[in-house]
Parts: C-alpha cells; structure tokens; sequence
C-alpha cells in the first residue's frame, strides 16, 4: 500500500506526517457544521486532511492549518498545493499557543489526549499523540483567543473520557455533541463535539460506524462520509 490516501476530490500524502489518516480525523472533517464560515483555522493538522475537507465542504476563503511539526507542515502544504482549493488554503509551523491570527468563524482540532501513558520513542509521534505539547487548558485558551465574536464555534473530536475531562474546563458552551460507538449496543469509544462562546439550545445525537458483520458499515456512517471515501 502506497503513502497516497485518496478520496473522491482530492489526495493526501502521507509520508511526511508522524500521524496518518485516520476515522477520527474524517469523522470531525464531516460531521463538524461549516456553514457560514469564512475563516478556518485547523489546529494540529497534520497531513491537512480536516482542513481539505472544509475546503471542499464550504465556502470559506480562508483556511488555515497550522502544526507544530515542521515536517507535517510541509506534508500538508505540500497536500493543499495539490488540492482544487489550493488559493484557499494555508498551512504554518506554529503551536496553538504562539499562533496570534484572531477571528476565525470555525476552528476544528482532533488534538493529543494521551495524560498519563508512555511516550512514544518518537519525539515527532509524541507530540502528535500526547498532551505534553498542548495541554486540554492551553488548547482551550488559544481557541477561545483565535475565535471571532459572538458567533465563533469550535468542533473537537476526542475518547469519550478525555471529552468530558474537556467540557469540564473550557469556558465555553456545548451546542452540538455526537457519541461514536464501533458497533452495535457498544458504549462510546469517540465523542464530537461542537461548542460556542455563546450559550444555546444542544443538540445530542449518537453514531455506529459498524454494523454486527465484519466489513458492511451502517447506513448512518456511510451517509456521514459518502462524499469523501471511495469505498462509499
């Protein structure tokens, strides 16, 4: 199997990112509300898959991903470069704490979660999986800077423990949240969820990806991500 992942628009290449594409990253990339927005900010980005995704899902004019590895940086400018949306797409070597571009309509991350395991050997995987580059209140501080007033919104996709250890520190307010389980009558492996400076009405919905036979994928995961895999 080759380094290229591909989907219906548009390519990743994957060789220069510690983190590969993953069903995390393409569940928030789908699920995650981007209407209205004209500014995106993809915090962690990676191969820059979440951010192609908006482009290709919205009409925002600018989207930005930003990384702390210099390496998965230029794998996502490289990516972008590639993409139809190439004019609409940014991508810089920055932490979340340093990065000092202010109102964005949307930010979205699916950032490190692992607090207390082992680190990875690789430095690069390190930073990529575990919270010691960016903690959950340092990333909650350099969302609540970079969004816009009043109608900013930032989507997330974390494990189901480490997403309620979120929610209870952040500032801001739930709007949307979506559990994922595996497989049928399964507890939650996977939350997304979605919050706004400003306090509303929350949506809660839940989603299976499979069904009870290996390989056949419930209707509700297909529907969520038809426009994106080949596979659907």
């Amino acid at each position: 199997m080759g380094s290229v992942f591909r989907f219906k628009q548009f390519a990743v290449e994957q060789s220069g990112a510690k983190m590969k594409i993953g069903t995390d990253g393409v569940l928030l990339g789908a699920w995650a509300d981007c209407s209205g927005a004209a500014r995106i900010l993809d915090i962690g980005t990676g191969t820059g898959v979440i951010a192609l995704m908006m482009a290709q899902r919205s009409e925002a004019d600018y989207i930005v991903g930003i990384d702390i590895d210099p390496s998965a940086t230029l794998c996502a400018e490289s990516n972008f470069g590639a993409s139809p949306w190439a004019s609409r797409l940014k991508a810089l070597n920055s932490s979340a704490q340093e990065f000092e571009e202010q109102n964005f309509d949307l930010i979205l991350s699916n950032p490190p979660y692992f607090t207390d395991s082992l680190l990875c050997p690789d430095v690069r995987r390190s930073m990529a999986r575990h919270t010691t580059e960016l903690t959950f209140d340092q990333l909650d501080s350099a969302v609540c800077r970079a969004l816009s007033i009043p109608d900013g919104r930032f989507a997330l996709i974390l494990p189901t423990e480490q997403m309620d250890k979120y929610l209870s520190l952040t500032s801001l307010k739930l709007r949307r949240r979506c559990d994922v389980s595996t497989k049928p009558n399964t507890p939650p492996k996977r939350t997304m969820a979605e919050l706004a400076l400003q306090a509303g009405e929350v949506e809660y919905s839940t989603l299976t990806i499979d069904t009870q036979v290996h390989g056949i994928y419930t209707d509700q995961y297909r529907e969520l991500t038809k426009d994106f895999y080949l596979k659907f």
